[in-house]
């Protein structure tokens, strides 16, 4: 899978509110489906549906024991975010850094 591709499913699994809600709770640690759901007023497969997002972009990862379903936090996923935007940021303000040596009158 490209970069741009995976780059583009972590955004698309980011960008629903709901499953930014669960990227929250899983930073503080595993939680079963069950404890993921409970905040929210939705049906289990709407929950699940919502994790499989986040397990396609490789953001949260499951195991099943039994009959309970896991999930947790993918640390490498969110430094993929992190590295995406550090770039840009840098790319930005160097754009900024000329800008400010243009108007002040420096080559």
């Amino acid at each position: 899978m490209s970069d741009s591709t995976q780059l583009d499913r972590l955004f698309h699994a980011l960008s629903d509110p709901t499953r930014r809600a669960f990227v929250e709770r899983l930073t503080r640690g595993p939680a079963s489906v069950k404890e993921l759901a409970r905040p929210h007023s939705m049906a289990l497969p709407s929950v699940l549906k919502h994790l499989h997002v986040l397990e396609s972009g490789g953001i949260v990862a499951s195991r099943k024991a039994g009959r309970v379903r896991t999930f947790q936090i993918d640390p490498v996923a969110l430094s993929r975010v992190e590295q995406w935007v550090a770039e840009r940021k840098k790319a930005w303000n160097g754009r900024f850094d000329r800008l400010e040596h243009f108007l002040q009158g420096k080559s």
